[in-house]
Formats: C-alpha cells, structure tokens, sequence
C-alpha cells in the first residue's frame, strides 16, 4: 500500500468549524473595511518576480531568503505572492486607477514564505490589510491606524498598544543614515552575519533585526526622530494630534521600522502580550515612493497589514475568541419512509434561505442529536413512525430544549417557527 500523501510543510488544512469561525471573521473584517469606503481587491496568487525585487526590496529577507520563484515554460521568472502592497500597486497601475484620483482597497487572501515553520508561522499563511493611496495628508495615517486599532480592540484584545514612529523620508533619512552607520561601525564585528552584510548598503535594516546579537548593539543607537526634517518632524506631531484627538493611546517607540524597503514617515505596529513575549498584531505605515518605484506616478500611500492566523491565536489565548454561531437545522429522520419525506421537507426550507443538515444513514435518534451538536444545529425537526401516523412532525429548540408538534405538511407555520428560533 502506498504511504498517504500529507500537506506540504508549513501549510494546514481548515475543517469546520474553524473554518467556520474563519468565514465569520474574515466577514467582520470587510463590514469594517467597507465601513471605511474601502473596496475589495484580489489579485493573482503569482507575479513577476520583479515586481518583489523593485517593490519590496532586493536587500530584503523576504526578497533573499523566503520568496517561492519558479521559472515557468515560458522561462519567464515568477514568484507565489509574499506579500500584498507591491501586486496592488502592480493592478493600480495596470487598470489606470490612479489617473481617476485617490483609491482605498483592502485584501484579504494566503501569502507564500519559506521560512522556518513554527507556532503561528506557516508557508501558507493568510493577511487582511488595507490599502490608501492619493493623499499625503496626516489623516489618512490615522484613518488607517483606526481602523487598525477598531478592528483590535472590537475583537476583545484589551491589552493591546499602539506603537508609533516616523522614519523620515529621503531627505532627512540620508541624514540618520550616516549617523547611524557611525554609530554602527564600530560595532560590526559583534553584528549578525546578516547585518554585517547589509550594514552598509541599509543600516535601518539592522534596527529590525531579531538576532539579540543586533539587539544588543542598537541599544544605544541615535533615534531617527532626532534627525527629522521639519517637514516630516510636522507630519508626525499632526499624526499624534490627530490621536490623541481621536482618544487611541500610544507610544513613540523609536526602534519600529519595519521590515520592507518602501516605508517612509510614518510607521506603526499593534502588539500585545496575549501570546506571553509581546508580539505583534498587526503593522503597517507610510510608503509614498512605491508607486513610482514600479513605474507609476508620485502617488503618496499608507496601510497595514494583519496576519489571520496569529490574530486567532492572540483571540484565543486571550479568551476573546468567540464560540462558533449555532446556525440551521438538523432533519432527524427515524427509518426510511420517514427520511424520504424530511428530503422533501429540507429542499423546501433549503429554498427559503434556511440551513439544512440531514444524515441519510439510519442511525439511532441518539445518534443523530450528537451529530446536530457538531454541526452546530440551531432547531432539530424530528420524524418517526408515529409522527408519520399523526401527520405532524417535532420542533425541537437544541438551545432552549423544548418541543413544539407541527402539521408536517404546514412549511409554513414550519419556517416560522424555525425563524423565531434563530435557525
């Protein structure tokens, strides 16, 4: 016998009802997106591996160490989507949408990275974020960031704190940068392999870095608030007017960078302490030169990005998770004329809109109920011999636990009751 062929590592399959659970959250997260006068965009699964060279950044981990790239029969170099923001700008441009004036899009779909498959990291992992471009006013860094924080705090994540910073733009940033590599140089030897290596070419790279050998070194290190512009110092104080304004509480924490090449100004993570060490929930910023860096016009930009499967797991261990809705029917039939009969009866409640689960096994009554408990049954409607007899059938209501007997031929009065019931 052949030995089972398994999901690739790093990937998971999604069973009810987490996949239910799922469906529903991810639900939450559009009415909040469309809340906002955000629209809905998907795009390929695949891209030009330029399209990640030129937009993410060739000195990046992800461009360098974790992209899935293929050369496909056309000998045409392509990479399975690791991230969203570059493929949207990609779509923008193709489709014109800049040239009819600002857009806000969010997503909502699997990304690809190879790297080390742990707790909450997958191969396959999936991202909600939003998307603002055309305006380079402060308020669209604090509409994104509320909407960010909204979407946080209404999922019961009471512990959670905005982080905040500004990374300035290529005037002032040019700046920082040879103060920080002064800073730095001394200190190369005791830097990972890694920040060695991109030391020179972008030394904020090492700021984000995760080897504590990194961290240890940039301890110390000049904050690139020091060296702001004045015109990049007052954005920031209006994007923390403009907070405490709206009531969100945060920190300046100058050590956020993010990881991907094309932010400036603004940037922001959301993190807690659900998961024991602080983790990040969700982070995002500003990135206007990433449109014309893939060949478009100056259009200004800024957003965020949330990673669904450690959103789940923060929500669950911080007891926020909520229980899987109980929804639609269970049609329990007692013998086969019985069974034949709630077939009927389970496509006309099909064609009202109602959820119907039926088990077309025989099986004992008993049986039947705990198959209604995992299939989330709202009612149960009940069909036996002697129901047969008598023309009606029983409406149970699995929540409250009690009956009502119905003329089985009323559909009705049937769905009427179902209805009240919230099945």
């Amino acid at each position: 016998m052949p030995s089972p062929i398994l999901a690739p590592r790093g990937t998971y399959d999604l069973l009810p009802p987490a996949s239910t659970l799922r469906a529903s959250l991810e639900a939450r997260m559009r009415v909040l997106a469309q809340g906002y006068g955000y629209g809905e965009i998907r795009t390929p699964i695949f891209e030009a591996t330029e399209l990640f060279e030129r937009g993410v950044g060739e000195g990046t981990d992800i461009v360098e160490k974790e992209m899935y790239t293929f050369v496909d029969k056309g000998e045409r170099r392509m990479t399975l989507r690791p991230e969203f923001t570059a493929p949207v700008v990609r779509a923008a441009l193709e489709h014109k949408l800049f040239s009819v004036g600002p857009q806000r899009f969010f997503y909502i779909g699997p990304i690809f990275r190879y790297e080390r498959p742990q707790k909450g990291r997958y191969r396959q992992p999936h991202q909600f974020g939003v998307e603002c471009y055309g305006y380079a006013e402060p308020e669209a860094d604090v509409e994104v960031i509320s909407l960010a924080w909204q979407l946080v705090r209404s999922h019961g994540i009471s512990d959670a704190r905005l982080q905040l910073n500004s990374i300035g733009d290529a005037v002032c940033r040019e700046r920082y940068r040879e103060a920080l590599l002064a800073y730095l140089r001394p200190l190369a030897p005791t830097l990972s392999e890694d920040s060695q290596r991109r030391l020179e070419r972008n030394p904020l790279r090492v700021l984000d870095s995760k080897d504590p050998r990194d961290g240890e070194a940039v301890k110390n290190a000049p904050h690139m608030l020091e060296h702001l512009c004045d015109p990049c110092a007052q954005h920031f104080s209006t994007v923390r007017a403009l907070l405490d304004a709206l009531s969100i509480p945060y920190d300046v924490n100058p050590r956020i960078v993010r990881g991907l090449d094309y932010y400036t100004r603004t940037v922001f993570e959301i993190v807690s302490n659900s998961l024991g060490a602080q983790s990040t929930v969700c982070g995002g910023g500003r990135y206007d030169n990433l449109v014309a860096s893939l060949g478009g016009p100056d259009v200004p930009a800024v957003g965020f990005a949330l990673g669904i499967e450690r959103f789940e797991m923060i929500l669950s261990a911080g007891g926020a998770e909520p229980a899987p809705p109980r929804r639609g029917v269970q049609a329990i039939a007692l013998g086969a004329q019985a069974r034949a009969r709630l077939l009927l009866l389970a496509q006309q409640l099909r064609e009202r809109g109602t959820t119907v689960f039926m088990d077309l096994a025989d099986r004992k009554v008993a049986a039947q109920f705990k198959l209604a408990e995992r299939n989330g049954a709202r009612a149960g409607v009940i069909l036996g011999s002697d129901e047969l007899a008598t023309g009606e059938l029983v409406v149970r209501d699995l929540v409250e636990r009690s009956d009502v007997r119905l003329s089985l031929d009323d559909t009705e009065q049937i769905a009427a009751v179902l209805e009240r019931m919230g099945a």
